[in-house]
């Protein structure tokens, strides 16, 4: 709440790595984008074939010329034009063809590194994604990689037709006239000097746009989540103000990354422009005085804009690809740490058998920031309801934040023949919170959340365990679960955590604080549903504060507010 009604934070304050961009190619995109590789190869032959047809085409018009200044007739110019107007053709194919397989590369690209995305949050983790901005995630898994669209189909295939066309088109214009292949290859380097020292500029001013993006994300996120607490206390304006602020930022830092593109396009452009000249020069004093036949000096001048194209747009196509440059970067970030040992060591076993399975938890000691919390011990078998008590603060939440892998801890915690960080906590978790955590969709489609087929008797028969019967499970939700009283939507969440237990995929029930919103007869009945269930086989971890919850728990363990700073 308080990002929402301050101005932005600076990059350090919000842990954003003080560096550039990704690199114009990073050697990553071929490990995690499989559909890279098979783009670099086809788009490699498509620009030696653009490359022959250049060369074709200058061949092809000085003949043409050079025929019809000698006095070639008509008739015997029609093969010449006709090969002419077949290589324009070929031209054009090529280049349609070019942007046919970027465009689709792009698409695949984009499908991959968000499902690879997606598969990499989830193995890090809740605590990982607990220490992280969603919003600016999400804003990497949408906007980022939408960019990759003009990194595949201008940047990239730029790139590899200057590394193919230009040596090539060089050996032809040394060949055809060795003097003027020397002019190209003393003032070609010009271009790639410059296009560095545009090149930091430009991601420096690219990267600020981008953190400023994902800033703006972050801003209106957190601001419409509290804005019913913001417009209580009347801080609503200055919320407003600050997103102002940092939209402003983003419209500043956008129009200076235009601004350094016009001009270093125009900077490349005057470059090319001015080496083409010396060699038209070059030529044209050669040909006054007959040291160059007209055959090949037209052949050379042809070919010399050509020699500089490919570097040229390379620097020109750079500033569209940059923003998704920036995003894969992000992206490969999260990925990489996603193949660390640490993180791809964790969740490699199958869920016991919650029929035979207890859940154990020795000297446990959740890490919330610089705090440990005091050690707990449990030990609850199926069919038993553990109570955790205590005051606020006391360290219940953290228990279960830590059973479902939101927060660190040390000692251990086993499920069965387990430890419970080698398990995915979807396959043998349900958990209901003090915040619902409810999307918008129908109820039904909350209660079942993550079934792929859910089961309407069994979403019903949650409904009724949880006293939410009276919720028509058709009924359509806003966004957060709008629509639905506290009470209701706290029920709801609940309902989700029996719905888990029914459909076999958890033997451990984890709800905090289920009848914080409750009048006392709804909660007494809570109370008879959740003591059902556990005789039924389900293991149920319950943290309240209701005195009226121990007449239901099996074990209660008692939590005193202590912690030791590290």
């Amino acid at each position: 709440m308080s990002e929402a009604e301050n101005g932005p934070p600076d990059d350090a304050a919000e842990g954003l790595p003080p560096r550039l961009g990704g690199k114009p190619v990073d050697p990553r995109l071929l490990t995690y984008a499989r559909a890279s590789r098979g783009f670099f190869v086809t788009i490699g032959v498509l620009a030696v074939a653009q490359t022959a047809v250049i060369v074709a085409f200058a061949w092809l018009l000085t003949k043409a010329v050079t025929d019809a200044i000698g006095g070639m007739p008509l008739a015997g110019l029609v093969p010449t034009l006709g090969a002419l107007a077949a290589v324009v053709a070929a031209r054009a194919v090529l280049l349609w063809g070019r942007e046919a397989v970027a465009s689709r590369a792009a698409a695949r690209v984009q499908t991959q590194l968000r499902t690879s995305l997606v598969e990499a949050v989830g193995r890090l983790g809740p605590e990982w994604l607990g220490t992280r901005n969603s919003a600016q995630l999400a804003v990497t898994a949408g906007r980022g990689l939408d960019a990759l669209e003009a990194y595949f189909g201008r940047y990239l295939p730029q790139l590899v037709q200057t590394v193919v066309a230009t040596p090539l088109l060089i050996a032809v214009m040394w060949w055809a006239d060795w003097i003027s292949g020397l002019t190209v290859l003393l003032t070609l380097p010009l271009i790639p000097i410059f296009m560095v020292l545009i090149g930091l500029a430009t991601r420096a001013v690219q990267e600020r746009q981008w953190r400023t993006l994902q800033r703006l994300a972050a801003r209106f996120a957190d601001t419409v989540q509290g804005l019913s607490t913001l417009k209580v206390f009347g801080r609503q304006h200055r919320a407003a103000a600050s997103i102002e602020q940092v939209t402003a930022d983003y419209r500043r830092e956008t129009m200076r990354v235009l601004r350094v593109s016009f001009l270093s396009g125009f900077a490349l452009e005057f470059l090319a422009s001015i080496s083409v000249a010396i060699i038209a020069v070059s030529i044209g004093f050669r040909l006054i005085d007959g040291a160059l036949a007209l055959g090949v000096g037209l052949f050379v001048l042809l070919l010399a804009p050509e020699a500089y194209l490919p570097l040229r747009q390379v620097g020109v196509q750079f500033h569209a690809a940059a923003e998704g440059v920036a995003a894969t970067d992000d992206v490969f970030d999260v990925l990489d740490a996603a193949r660390d040992p640490a993180a791809s060591e964790r969740r490699l076993n199958a869920a016991p058998d919650p029929r035979r399975s207890s859940l154990r938890l020795t000297g446990v000691r959740v890490r919330r920031g610089d705090r440990m919390l005091p050690p707990v011990d449990l030990e609850a078998a199926p069919g038993s309801v553990v109570l955790l008590e205590g005051p606020s603060g006391a360290g219940k939440s953290s228990v279960l934040a830590a059973l479902r892998g939101a927060a660190a801890y040390e000692g251990e915690a086993s499920y069965g023949d387990s430890d419970v960080r080698a398990l995915l906590p979807s396959e043998w978790l349900a958990w209901a919170g003090q915040q619902p955590g409810l999307i918008s969709g129908t109820v039904a489609a909350n209660v079942a959340l993550g079934d792929p087929s859910p089961v309407a008797a069994d979403v019903a028969r949650a409904l009724d365990l949880a006293e939410a019967d009276d919720l028509d499970p058709g009924r359509e939700l806003g966004v957060q679960g709008a629509g639905l009283s506290g009470g209701q939507a706290q029920r709801v969440a609940v309902a989700r955590a029996f719905y888990r237990h029914l459909r076999g995929r958890a033997g451990v029930l984890a709800l905090d604080e289920p009848s914080a919103a409750l009048d006392p007869d709804t909660e007494s009945a809570l109370w008879r549903s959740i003591r059902r269930v556990a005789d039924d086989g389900a293991i149920v971890v319950l943290v309240s504060h209701r005195t009226s919850a121990r007449a239901i728990a099996d074990r209660v363990v008692r939590l005193e507010p202590s912690e030791v700073v590290v």
